[in-house]
């Protein structure tokens, strides 16, 4: 069998290098039309910051290497120009020698990606505004900036953000430029906005609700004219507001597309054309908690849909794709951020009704040296089922997200969080788990044994219901900040000022992070006075209020 691959990274090689695992007797050509193959692409931005020293680390594989060990024809600055479906061919132009050749095939993989977004924006040709996607623009993105200062980041998703954080670290001037209302889409509001008091503490400049409405050269430098009527000046830009499926090809070639625009797939990763398989960033996938039909372009996904194709062309169509989770993670200075499944914005426009929940816990035993707090909110259903998580914290986010996200991929539920038996000692968890935690408050709350409100509902709520707002923290506490109208009645005193509550009125309690404001309700509600616990306590309020 003669099988091509358009595409030799991520999704591309890993098909390639399975095929042949599989079988000796397949003809594998792999079209590249750049000078690399089988690179860490989600590598770049550190090499960038000089985190990943070495350039060559970066590099997986090369052609002669997959030559030598998998006996695979790699021919990269080859560009397919056109796919004839009903002849089985491709028409390559070797970007070397410039000749224009045929190739036929008995089945052949799409994976040639995303490309960067560039909106018809004036000026945007400038060369002074660059992109990353790959090795060579790593290579120009460091030999721009080497002896520059002020760099605008026009983008605030994680490519944006990794890209910024090591531009920072070398010590330059870093704006970032977002659109939306917040960084990092897979996040709710109140985790990006901790995200952006962290990133500000660490020199980086945010702008949100900012868009860029042209481009002008200056001289040595770039001008950006904002939305918001203000300018900035950098010496260059690197524009990262996101990607789009490479689904030219393709669509020249009459293969369908979805209503993204990626390229539509059955479940065993072909496309309209049986012949045809596509993967990675350029198709379309269905989520795995609701099956609608999206762009994920991560890496995990890219890897095992390459592995699933491999399998079903090399023994037939046995092997489904399930759909895609989403789970993904990044690092921001000090911080990690992850998150999987749906968040409250997707729910929403989802029409899916859930209920969330946000804990904050040690990473490990508090008495145990260099215990640091991880924030982890959950939105699930009233049947239990879990539909996604978001984590912030400097250690054990990652644990705790992949345990949902296997959770959920396991159709497991809030109640059976409680039973995950997750390992202990001191130095990498509590004998009780953040994720066995937030099973325990979900399931208080279907019981209701404890009533939320989230920091977004206490405005109308302390309006609407005549609600008496009640902060049961120490007196510090308070008096470091504390809610507009609170009252001050610490937790441990609240049964010495029972008369003080009027069993006709009702309370909003809150302390820090939900904890001392959960036992402040359960006593209160002992003694039938009604009263709400606010979701995350000021701790989540804080962020989103300053």
């Amino acid at each position: 069998m003669k099988i091509l691959i358009i595409g030799g990274v991520a999704g591309g090689a890993t098909a390639a290098a399975r095929l042949r695992r599989l079988s000796e007797a397949n003809e594998i050509i792999i079209f590249e039309k750049g000078e690399h193959v089988s690179f860490a692409n989600c590598g770049l931005p550190y090499h960038i910051g000089g985190v990943i020293e070495d350039r060559s680390k970066l590099l997986l594989n090369t052609p002669a290497s997959l030559k030598t060990r998998y006996n695979l024809d790699v021919r990269i600055f080859n560009e397919v120009l056109k796919i004839n479906k009903e002849a089985k061919t491709v028409e390559v132009r070797n970007l070397i020698t410039k000749e224009i050749y045929i190739e036929s095939y008995d089945k052949l993989l799409l994976s040639p990606g995303a490309e960067p977004f560039r909106p018809n924006i004036p000026g945007i040709d400038s060369d002074k505004i660059m992109t990353l996607r790959n090795v060579a623009d790593m290579d120009r993105i460091i030999a721009k900036t080497k002896d520059l200062k002020n760099i605008a980041v026009v983008g605030g998703g994680f490519i944006g953000l990794e890209v910024a954080e090591n531009l920072v670290e070398k010590g330059l001037n870093v704006t970032v430029i977002e659109l939306g209302n917040q960084v990092m889409a897979p996040v709710d509001y109140e985790f990006a906005k901790m995200v952006e008091h962290h990133a500000t503490a660490k020199n980086l400049n945010i702008l949100v609700n900012t868009g860029v409405e042209a481009f002008e050269e200056m001289g040595n430098e770039i001008e950006l004219k904002l939305n918001t009527g203000k300018t900035i000046l950098a010496d260059t830009v690197v524009f990262a507001i996101g990607v789009k499926p490479e689904n030219a090809l393709a669509k020249a070639a009459g293969l369908d597309l979805g209503i993204t625009g990626g390229i539509a797939v059955n479940e065993f990763m072909q496309t309209s054309d049986p012949n045809i398989y596509a993967v990675g960033d350029a198709v379309e996938v269905s989520h795995y908690i609701n099956q609608a039909k999206v762009l994920i372009p991560l890496a995990w996904p890219a890897n095992r849909q390459g592995r699933i194709v491999a399998d079903n062309i090399t023994r037939g169509n046995k092997i489904s794709y399930k759909g895609t989770l989403g789970t993904s993670i990044i690092k921001l200075f000090d911080l990690t951020v992850g998150a999987t499944g749906l968040n409250e914005k997707l729910l929403k426009r989802y029409a899916i009704p859930y209920r969330t929940v946000t804990v904050t816990r040690a990473n490990h035993a508090s008495y145990y040296p260099g215990a640091t707090n991880i924030v982890l909110k959950m939105n699930f259903g009233e049947d239990g089922t879990i539909y996604g998580a978001q984590a912030l914290g400097q250690e054990g986010v990652d644990k705790r997200i992949d345990v949902i996200a296997t959770a959920i991929k396991g159709n497991l539920t809030i109640y059976d969080l409680q039973e995950i038996e997750i390992a202990y000692a001191p130095p990498y968890n509590s004998a009780k788990d953040p994720v066995n935690i937030l099973g325990y408050v979900a399931e208080n709350m279907l019981n209701d044994d404890v009533r939320f409100i989230n920091y977004d509902q206490l405005d109308d709520y302390l309006l609407t219901e005549k609600a008496i707002l009640i902060d049961v923290r120490t007196k510090t506490e308070f008096e470091n900040g504390a809610i507009p109208n609170a009252i001050n009645m610490d937790v441990d005193t609240l049964r010495d000022n029972l008369d003080f509550f009027d069993k006709k009125k009702k309370y909003v309690i809150y302390c820090q992070i939900g904890l001392r404001g959960y036992l402040a309700q359960r006593i209160l509600r002992n003694h039938n006075i009604y009263s709400v616990n606010l979701n995350g306590g000021y701790g989540l309020w804080k962020p989103v209020n300053s």
